[in-house]
């Protein structure tokens, strides 16, 4: 297919190196792919081009995993039932420093790299920020040096892909590896046997008794790993997902007897567990499979961390020294029993020692005040599918409990509310609970959130434990959130302020005097409308709705929930819509409300939203009496590359939560470095961005977090502000009255009646007027398009703060106590003359054993 003749060397070291990327990607098209330039498909050419990506990432992978075994230094054990991670190509040849290089060799074989970009499949392993939150810190640890792995699941059907038919969601499969995955690579040899159901017996070993659980059945659990480069540096961490195979392939027994279907139905059933991310938790088939998918996670990755501990060391009393594992919310939570029984079962450890090293290894990060929202399995679970795990959690609480009896006797009350297991008529067992009591760090993710967690949700596990309770505020990494994301923004910071902000965010304070250069503002105004030309056009191609890029671009894009309060926005489109259509004739300022999120699929209300959104979205659309001044758009399947096109052109990001509910956000964050403004209660991260750009560049609206208890204390009634406010009561009636619906009068009728005779929960009559005053301040603002930016560029600069690297620093620091590792360029696993080079180290017991991925 080519000539190697045809790639000169020899040249300068950039052109050597240029001659060698083509020769990787046209060797991977020929000898990986299997095919030609005349059988080559664009799909092709992309998998060609990441594979000539990946090798060149290979090579720094092995030196740093081996750097690591090396210098034996203490790992993070990163756990996450998700991780949106994005389109992989352009974010690894940013923090490669080949995106140029790469660039240059596709053009030279004739091919539109931005094309091939948009080839790639996106890896749908999460659904919200928790996810997205993850991926960040993966980068965040291989920029900053930390020997860290994430773990996860290889959901071979990721977060569904959404479609929106007559307005309303439709969920259609996300089956992601349909084609290949060009970044992982399958570690057949690491399996990991996983146990389900079977009994406990007892047995008595060396003249102790010893719990066994037998009769189980296996699962096996293989690793593919995903390179995770760091940017400027020779590290590449690890991201190990687990995938679901069975412990033998069919039943011969069966097989034999012409029962076909019998014989592979075990392997099919066994191999469900990594089927879905999220199945459907309405059913007890869905809840019980998710239950299943969390104790695979967790088990998998605790023999592989033991696995890894024990090719150098004997004592496992000495895991906490080397091994720090952080569960990234509850879902994880399962290790921590899992641990106990490694320890005591299997590696024979009394249960002072087990539960010393377990409190010692495990951290856990909370990231929901939502007390409904908080993880309970019953248990009966426990008792059909994980035996073992409940005898266990049994104990913890026992001696939890008499521990709590000994520091507040007499009180009855704190023991009920601090136990384990839920006592009510379904028991169950509180996995938020079991993750305090079986954690040496608990911490919030945004300081509100952490007050509350302590002052509110956990306050007596506060009282109990106050030295176990931190804060760390989230944070994003600057590079997919600004340099990939938001090229001509880059560019133009970095043509001012130089690059320094790519690994310290905090250089971005430099742009503060250039706020006040009206030159700088301009091209500033011009980088945004760029981005904001290529929204527009991306909302004609897929919404067929031509959008004015001089309106104010207001845009929310999140899970679609009733605690973020997409309606609110909602009913304050409305409003403008009837102020218009009263006064067709006012001066208002245009805007286009750009929405976008998923609603679970069982989430009845939450759907419903999405359909009053592109209902409303219709009527004011074809409206000739607001004549463009108003448009209204949902952007279906909301991704990371949705996303990355989003905040760059966004005006106004809308964080409107009520006071209280959102543990952090990252959204807010990642709009703001982007030069959006922001407008949203003093809920999450929304106080810290705003002590960090100052109050008077953020628009704040809305009860407080405090002022929100106290008027659920004192009895909230939402018919009293539904009667006082007539601009409230016209829009409610609308909705309610069918205006939007005419084919259906009733169809949203449930959405008012959530708020006016359900409770409003979240309080969004309570903060409409309020809200609406707010936008009318934003859109008094925007008028003046020069301050406009000089705010914009304001907020930009207070982002320091909001760097993941920020927030990884603390963990490393402050809960993990890891230290950077910095990786050198030896290649010490390459081969020469059929002899491998890789430097061996002596175990406790002298032998020679390798680090392997």
């Amino acid at each position: 297919m080519h000539d190697d003749n045809l790639i000169p060397t020899n040249g300068t070291p950039e052109l050597d190196s240029l001659m060698l990327t083509i020769k990787s990607f046209l060797e991977h098209l020929e000898y990986t792919l299997g095919k030609d330039k005349y059988s080559a498909s664009r799909y092709d050419i992309f998998n060609a081009l990441a594979y000539a990506v990946r090798d060149r990432m290979v090579e720094k992978w092995l030196d740093t995993q081996q750097h690591y075994y090396n210098s034996d230094h203490k790992r993070v054990y990163y756990l996450s039932m998700e991780f949106l991670m994005g389109r992989t190509l352009e974010n690894s040849l940013i923090n490669l420093g080949l995106l140029d290089e790469f660039k240059e060799a596709a053009s030279s074989l004739g091919y539109d790299f931005n094309e091939l970009v948009e080839d790639e499949q996106e890896a749908g392993l999460g659904n919200g920020g928790l996810g997205r939150l993850a991926a960040c810190f993966l980068d965040s640890m291989a920029t900053m040096a930390i020997p860290a792995y994430g773990y996860g699941i290889r959901y071979e059907y990721g977060i569904f892909r959404q479609k929106i038919t007559d307005g309303a969601q439709v969920e259609i499969p996300d089956n992601w590896l349909r084609y290949r995955n060009p970044w992982e690579l399958d570690r057949q040899e690491h399996l990991h046997p996983v146990k389900f159901s079977g009994r406990v017996v007892t047995v008595t070993i060396d003249g102790k008794p010893r719990h066994e659980w037998v009769d189980t059945e296996d699962v096996m659990a293989m690793a593919y790993d995903t390179p995770i480069p760091g940017y400027g540096n020779n590290t590449v961490n690890t991201m190990r997902l687990w995938c679901a195979k069975s412990s033998r392939e069919f039943d011969l027994k069966f097989f034999n007897e012409g029962n076909y279907i019998r014989a592979v139905e075990k392997k099919m059933l066994t191999e469900n567990i990594s089927k879905v991310l999220y199945p459907a938790d309405n059913v007890l088939e869905g809840k019980e499979l998710r239950f299943k998918q969390e104790y695979f996670l967790a088990s998998a990755t605790v023999h592989d961390v033991i696995y890894r501990f024990k090719k150098m060391h004997k004592d496992l009393r000495l895991l906490p020294d080397k091994v720090a594992i952080q569960l990234n919310d509850t879902h994880p939570a399962l290790a921590i029993p899992e641990l106990l029984r490694v320890l005591i079962d299997l590696e024979g450890l009394s249960w002072d020692d087990a539960w010393g090293v377990t409190i010692r290894v495990f951290a856990y990060t909370n990231h929901t005040i939502l007390p409904e929202a908080l993880e309970q399995w019953p248990v009966w679970f426990f008792e059909q599918i994980l035996p073992r795990h409940l005898l266990i959690i049994y104990e913890i609480n026992d001696r939890f409990l008499d521990e709590v009896r000994s520091r507040f006797p007499g009180d009855d009350g704190r023991l009920a509310r601090m136990s384990i297991i839920e006592e009510h008529w379904e028991r169950k067992v509180k996995m938020a609970h079991l993750a305090i009591v079986g954690s040496h760090s608990v911490n919030g993710v945004a300081a509100l959130h952490s007050e509350i967690l302590k002052s509110n949700l956990f306050r007596d596990f506060f009282e109990m434990y106050p030295e176990r309770f931190n804060n760390k505020t989230n944070g994003i990494t600057q590079r997919r959130w600004l340099k990939k994301a938001n090229p001509p923004l880059a560019t133009l910071i970095g043509d001012r302020i130089g690059t320094g902000w790519v690994t310290d965010l905090y250089e971005l304070e430099k742009l503060r005097p250039l706020a006040e250069e009206p030159a700088f503002r301009a091209d500033w105004r011009r980088v945004k409308r760029e981005n904001k030309e290529l929204l527009a056009a991306y909302i004609l191609k897929h919404n067929c709705i031509q959008v004015d890029v001089e309106s104010l671009f207001d845009c929310q894009v999140k899970r679609i929930h009733e605690y973020k309060r997409q309606l609110l926005n909602v009913l304050h489109i409305i409003t403008l819509y009837n102020r218009l259509k009263a006064d067709p004739t006012q001066d208002i300022v245009s805007r286009t409300f750009i929405f976008g999120g998923k609603a679970a699929p069982s989430y009845v209300i939450a759907k419903l939203v999405i359909r009053l959104i592109n209902a409303v979205g219709d009527v004011i659309n074809r409206d000739q009496d607001v004549a463009g001044r108003l448009k209204v758009v949902f952007l279906a399947n909301y991704s990371v590359s949705l996303a990355e096109m989003i905040f760059p052109a966004a005006d106004l990001s809308e964080q409107i939560s009520t006071a209280g509910t959102e543990a952090s956000g990252t959204g807010n964050m990642k709009f703001a470095l982007n030069g959006a403004l922001t407008i949203g209660t003093l809920d999450g991260a929304n106080i810290e961005i705003m002590e960090e750009v100052g109050r008077e560049n953020i628009f704040i609206f809305g009860l407080t977090a405090d002022e929100v208890a106290e008027l659920k204390r004192k009895g909230y009634t939402p018919r009293d502000y539904y009667n006082r406010n007539l601009e409230l009561q016209k829009v409610l009636d609308m909705i309610s009255g069918g205006f939007f619906s005419p084919f259906d009068p009733n169809l949203f009728k449930p959405i008012v009646d959530s708020l006016l005779n359900q409770g409003d929960n979240y309080l969004l009559l309570a903060d409409y007027a309020s809200y609406v005053a707010c936008q009318d301040e934003v859109s008094r603002l925007y008028r003046d398009q020069d301050d406009w930016s000089r705010r914009a560029i304001l907020n930009s600069a207070g982002m320091g703060k909001f760097s993941s690297d920020r927030t990884i620093a603390e963990y490393a620091r402050e809960i993990w106590g890891v230290s950077t590792v910095e990786v050198s360029a030896q290649a010490q696993h390459c081969l020469h003359d059929g002899v491998c080079l890789v430097e061996h180290r002596k175990d406790e017991g002298g032998s020679q054993v390798p680090e392997d991925l």
